[in-house]
């Protein structure tokens, strides 16, 4: 099995890539976030042609999630249904046994904005969304971009982002909460003490120089984590012509 997240920044301009990366690649799983496209304007036929399954939640201009798998998706959950939303940022799904969630964490701009208190809000629906889920499935996986880089091995300047959104003790503990309920988070179990990143800015030449973050994360129910033995954080796709600031994700049973 293996299962992979990715924050596209718009698939309309990222489209051909994440074609060619799913026939690269192959997962059994990609979640995708960022669509940036509304829900009648997704592109469910030419993953079809491909023999691939969708569920999708689309938002124009902004945000949007989508779960593409070669079987199919049962019990689709767009939103959190403790959470009225105006904005698409979570979707589940279940593939045979497994439980699938994605999501499109929000930012929160800066510590000071009301978008941060929206975070905050945000974060405890979904610790409680997720615990609701867990009581329902034992296979779960929830992986998505997560907007909070959890330690700062997750960062290539942790002095200058230090208390600062994204890295917050307070968003910290959000991402901690998630793990009290059961979960594990893959990538940092297998990678260990590495410094790696899956988000660069465009700006400032960050990805040539390596100056990324860690925002975007895989987290695992016990029994799937003790199966899991190999993780990938694909930085051909990030150096892509026209590149999403994120790369693809993901681990392997």
């Amino acid at each position: 099995m293996k299962i992979a997240t990715w924050n596209v920044n718009s698939l309309k301009v990222r489209l051909p890539q994440v074609l060619d990366w799913l026939e690269q690649e192959s997962p059994d799983i990609l979640a995708l976030q960022e669509l940036k496209l509304e829900q009648d304007k997704f592109p469910i036929e030419t993953f079809t042609d491909m023999g691939f399954q969708a569920a999708y939640l689309g938002q124009k201009t902004y945000n949007g999630v989508a779960i593409i798998s070669k079987k199919p998706l049962e019990n689709v959950q767009c939103n959190m249904p403790n959470f009225p939303d105006p904005q698409s940022r979570f979707i589940a799904a279940t593939h045979d046994n497994l439980r699938v969630v994605c999501v499109y964490c929000v930012n929160g701009e800066s510590l000071e904005s009301d978008k941060f208190q929206y975070k905050k809000q945000w974060f405890n629906a979904l610790c409680a969304c997720i615990e609701n889920e867990l009581a329902q499935h034992k296979n779960l996986v929830l992986l998505g971009d997560f907007n909070i880089a959890p330690a700062d091995c997750d960062l290539a300047e942790a002095e200058k982002h230090a208390g600062k959104i994204l890295c917050s003790d307070e968003e910290r503990q959000w991402f901690q909460s998630l793990l009290d309920l059961g979960l594990t988070d893959a990538v940092r179990f297998l990678a260990k003490e590495e410094k790696i990143y899956t988000w660069w800015d465009y700006r400032m030449n960050a990805f040539r120089r390596n100056l990324g973050m860690r925002i975007d994360h895989i987290l695992l129910t016990p029994n799937l984590m003790q199966k899991t033995t190999k993780y990938q954080i694909d930085k051909n796709a990030r150096s892509a012509e026209r590149p999403s600031d994120h790369a693809p994700v993901w681990i392997e049973w």
